[in-house]
């Protein structure tokens, strides 16, 4: 977080780190320039709260930046804490600089000593012993010697009054206020102060002063940006009585799968309205695959996508997580779509095979939740999916209306090929069902609690599901284990025989998704397979399973089976969250990487 203004900085710093601290960070910092220019660091290992408490009064300034940590180069310490000053030279910085180490041992030969373990150090060293006036210049020549990526800020007691912010490969947003500037990581951190944001580009600088700001690139040409207009409310980045994020975004489901789909559906061709595309007719009947790419819950998500698209449109389709995609050198068709998935679209894994598709002349669509984002400029057309903002780290209303956004394209495409017109109203009737029976899942919060209290006692399940139930049963393993911290591993239930089934015994429970589908019969199979090494089931069905007592059952509405994996997953975010909270886990604050990750 960054400002720059006639105000002090620090309170409007500390507020926008408190907002972004929400992502499980270990230590905070901040630097500010005083009136006359005086450099002024505090950081400590901790939350934002501990850094903050104790300031002296007279530790403020009109220019401030400041920083909230999560470990990647050196254990959390105070001295591993941002900012980073050499000199006059105050640095935060999000990203890994691949080759600190050389740098590190140049500068120590030119006798600069560090005082951290961390990559960034070398960022405020490289710029404090660059011998350049000009700051701006300054962070541009020392940034051409940088491997790696970055999202930073930069003050210098010695140039007050400006602020430097560059990006690559890690946000960096501008916020534009009235004689005064700021800058943040994420917009949450700007929701309390501007409604106009500028999101610059990988390998863009932006110099900030109280008069506004000019961007130019590593290369020193200028450029030309386009303010955008900052989405959603500062309160829609507040719990509003709900004891964690994740467990207020499980709620606004039914609201979120309402507002994905307003305006979208059409009744007279019983297809969808999906402007932002850019693919007329005639292109999209020339589509003869899919290439789904995203990462984590977004990859599950592309899974989901896949299933509806072959069923749907009956145009060939698989998912494929954008880490694996962008080193593989794939191979790039004219006639394929891509479509890359991704809540903050920024997720970095997700851009660079973005960015390496577009190099090769593919045509790339964009599912993302944030306007504006790096994702979202890079592709040639896309559909927004208007879930409002998702501050806890564990995905779970973007996954639900990522469903419904493949389900639109999916009904799309399906019309334009061979759906018929009784099958596109029957899909769009089950679209306008789903957020009545989500909200009929919500209702059995306290059933779905007791199955976690009693899950939360193992230290691991199985999760498994057939074809359409399978990327649910990976999707719940994913929240267990990120939020819950037990093991968890998700099978194709029909691969459950062929290894994994050696492990089932009385302490491995498996969560098993057993929609009322052609599969019935082979799922209750499974079951019985199970059953005989007396491993304990819990079931998310339609309908109830012989065999298994009502309270290890979690019974979900139907609706049309292509649909039924959407409302399938919402028991499974329910029962990670609740058995998280039997283990007293902090649910916003996980081990896990943040949403926009730039560490791979």
């Amino acid at each position: 977080m960054a400002y720059v203004g006639s105000q002090d900085a620090v309170p409007i710093v500390l507020e926008g780190l408190q907002r972004l601290e929400y992502r499980g960070y270990d230590s905070a910092g901040l630097a500010v320039l005083g009136r006359g220019g005086a450099l002024k660091v505090r950081k400590a290992k901790g939350r934002v709260r501990e850094c903050a408490e104790g300031l002296p009064a007279r530790f403020k300034g009109p220019v401030g930046i400041g920083h909230t940590r999560w470990a990647t180069h050196g254990e959390p310490s105070d001295a591993n804490a941002h900012p980073h000053v050499s000199g006059t030279v105050a640095v935060v910085h999000n990203g890994v600089i691949e080759n600190a180490e050389e740098l590190r041992a140049k500068l120590e030969a030119q006798g600069v000593e560090f005082s951290s373990e961390t990559d960034s150090e070398v960022l405020a060293h490289l710029i404090a012993t660059s011998g350049v006036q000009d700051l701006a210049e300054a962070v541009r020549s020392s940034l051409t010697q940088v491997v790696g990526t970055y999202g930073i800020a930069v003050i210098d007691a010695a140039r007050p009054g400006e602020c430097v912010v560059a990006r690559n490969g890690s946000p960096v947003v501008l916020g534009l206020g009235d004689r005064e500037m700021y800058a943040a990581s994420d917009v949450a951190a700007l929701v309390g102060h501007t409604r106009q944001v500028v999101h610059l580009d990988d390998g863009e600088l932006a110099v900030l002063s109280a008069s506004g700001y000019r961007t130019f690139t590593l290369e020193a040409t200028a450029t030309v940006k386009q303010p955008s207009r900052l989405e959603g409310e500062a309160q829609a980045y507040e719990m509003g009585g709900h004891a964690h994020f994740m467990a207020k975004e499980i709620s606004e489901q039914p609201e979120v799968v309402r507002r994905a789909l307003r305006g979208r559906l059409d009744g007279r061709f019983h297809t969808a309205h999906l402007g932002g595309l850019n693919l007329e007719a005639r292109e999209a009947r020339a589509i003869r695959r899919v290439k789904i790419i995203g990462c984590g819950t977004a990859y599950y998500s592309g899974q989901v996508g896949a299933q509806l698209i072959e069923e749907l449109a009956r145009i060939p389709a698989d998912a494929e997580p954008a880490s694996e995609f962008r080193y593989r050198n794939p191979v790039v068709e004219p006639d394929t779509l891509y479509v890359a998935v991704s809540q903050s679209g920024e997720t970095y894994d997700t851009l660079a095979a973005v960015q390496e598709l577009r190099r090769k002349g593919g045509r790339v669509l964009g599912l993302v939740n944030v306007v504006g984002s790096a994702i979202a400029r890079e592709c040639d057309g896309g559909i927004y999916l208007h879930a409002g903002p998702e501050v806890s780290v564990a995905s779970t209303k973007t996954f639900t209306a990522t469903g419904v956004a493949f389900a639109l394209l999916a009904l799309y495409l399906g019309r334009i090929r061979d759906l018929s017109p009784a099958e596109g109203a029957r899909i769009a009737a089950g679209l306008r069902a789903l957020p009545e029976q989500i909200e009929q899942v919500l209702a059995q919060q306290e059933h779905i609690a007791r199955v976690a209290r009693e899950l939360a006692e193992h230290r691991a399940a199985f999760f498994i599901g057939r074809v359409r139930g399978f990327p649910v049963a990976r999707e719940g393993a994913q929240k267990l284990k990120e939020i819950s911290y037990l093991h968890a591993e998700a099978y194709p239930a029909s691969e459950l025989k062929h290894g994994p089934l050696a492990l089932i015994d009385p302490g491995l429970p498996t969560v098993a998704v057993l929609p009322d589908d052609e599969l019935r019969d082979k799922n209750l199979t499974t079951l019985g397979e199970i059953a005989a090494r007396r491993g304990r089931t819990i079931v998310v069905a339609h309908s109830p399973v012989p065999g298994l007592p009502p309270q290890d059952v979690i019974l979900v509405p139907r609706n049309e089976p292509e649909l039924d994996p959407i409302l399938m997953t919402i028991p499974l975010q329910l029962l990670a969250y609740h058995a998280a909270l039997t283990l007293g886990h902090d649910i916003d604050r996980p081990r896990n990487l943040a949403k926009s990750v730039t560490v791979e």
